[in-house]
């Protein structure tokens, strides 16, 4: 691999559909160069080439990033690595690609909305669902996990909370599958070896659409909340006066555009790695159904580790920095690699194993430390660890019975689809058929 290095592109969608232990044999290689790599950037219809950006792949540097703010920006994006035309800012300009003082303004708001009465109802709402999840699954059979399970979980508990409709669960799932799959042939027509301009230009317009559907579906729920309030979320964010500040319709939009991406993508991709892992690791599955309230903390945060549901996010260098050796310029754009980060050797002991009893596990699957660390991440642990307690406890032997389906993308460490198989139970012996 090491002679293979310099030919190897990040920026590549070639590089993301290579087996994943070849991804992670590069970026051990990266991890142990003196400096940084810089990768060049694809050409994006309708927005101006960019010049390239620095992979940050050790731990300590992924780390510093994230708590250094001022030098490190969010702005102006901290999802994609071009540059995108302004328009697209109305869609996608949430806190995730905001500083301070616009991101202090609108977590102060949003922090007032998530009372402790929403919440509370929250927790009980996560594990009703997770129940009536599995009495489902039960009653089908085994078939495809992730939209049985892992996708069903966290967008129904997002959606209650938020007060969507049922009748727009599915369309809240389609859109998000686009926005986060926006480099899969099978969410917008990207054919990675084909790609092009024009293709490129498609998946932009889908992505866009998407995005513009999401926020019509929040402005039209934010209208009809400031005329009848309820306990909902949306009720709460829309009627909220912190100080004399309120939510525009489109930073609603933004918002409620990241809780129903976000929202969904970290727990449906931990919860899929997770019946991944825990069917290619069994020692590791005894070990937590011996003791899971024990155990099953530990659990959450080793696959979280592991699975890394969130490759990468971006910041914007705002001024000459050195850092670990290394000089940054105003104006360099750097990725933060969570995924290289987490298997750093540095940090972790044999970082490749998967380890649920792994102590101290400072991994950054929900983000480096500092401002813009997972403000969904308490949400994700108590989802991943319901789940997998009703699972677990009910189906025992529910497993991974196939190869996972995986979403080729360079941001999102995503299965589309994984095949699961159980004995149902009362009937000893007979394992389901996974189709």
């Amino acid at each position: 691999m090491g002679a293979q290095l310099a030919d190897v592109d990040l920026s590549l969608l070639e590089f993301w559909a290579r087996p994943l232990d070849e991804r992670m044999a590069v970026f051990k290689e990266l991890r142990g160069r003196d400096h940084p790599a810089f990768f060049t950037e694809l050409s994006v219809p309708f927005v101006p080439p960019g010049k390239g950006y620095w992979a940050l792949v050790r731990h300590a540097d992924v780390s510093e990033a994230s708590r250094l703010r001022e030098v490190f920006s969010s702005e102006p994006s901290a999802t994609t690595i071009p540059d995108f035309p302004a328009y697209m800012s109305r869609f996608f300009g949430s806190l995730i690609n905001m500083d301070d003082p616009r991101h202090a303004k609108i977590r102060r708001i949003v922090s007032r909305a998530f009372t402790p009465k929403m919440l509370a109802k929250t927790e009980d709402d996560v594990g009703r669902r997770a129940a009536r999840i599995v009495d489902e699954l039960i009653t089908s059979g085994p078939g495809d996990f992730v939209s049985k399970v892992a996708v069903r979980l966290p967008v129904e508990v997002i959606c209650d909370m938020l007060g969507i409709p049922e009748r727009d669960y599915a369309r809240v799932i389609a859109r998000t599958n686009v926005i986060l799959g926006n480099s899969d042939a099978e969410y917008t027509g990207v054919d990675p070896a084909r790609i092009g301009r024009l293709s490129m230009g498609r998946a932009l317009v889908k992505i866009v659409l998407a995005a513009r559907d999401l926020h019509r579906l929040a402005a039209g729920l934010g209208r009809e909340r400031v005329k009848n309030p309820t306990d909902d979320l949306t009720s709460a964010l829309v009627n909220a006066n912190v100080d004399g500040e309120r939510l525009t319709t489109r930073e609603l939009g933004s918002f409620f555009l990241l809780l129903v991406v976000a929202g969904n993508e970290t727990t449906r991709t931990a919860l899929s790695h997770a019946l991944q892992l825990f069917t290619d690791f069994p020692d590791q599955r005894r070990l937590l159904l011996e003791d899971f309230d024990a155990r099953i903390p530990g659990a959450v945060e080793e696959i979280v580790r592991y699975a890394t549901p969130v490759i990468f996010m971006r910041r914007n260098v705002t001024r000459d920095h050195t850092m670990n050796g290394h000089t940054y310029q105003a104006g360099d754009k750097v990725l933060l690699f969570y995924n290289s980060a987490n298997r750093d050797e540095a940090v972790f002991e044999d970082p490749d194993a998967f380890d649920i009893t792994r102590d101290p596990n400072p991994h950054v699957g929900f983000g480096g430390p500092g401002p813009h660390f997972c403000l969904g991440a308490n949400l994700a642990r108590r989802e991943i660890t319901v789940m997998l307690r009703e699972l677990f406890t009910r189906l025992p032997d529910v497993r991974a019975a196939g190869d996972p389906d995986r979403l080729l993308s360079s941001f999102i460490n995503g299965y589309k689809r994984l095949p699961c198989t159980f004995t149902p139970p009362g009937r000893p012996g007979q394992v389901g058929d996974a189709g």
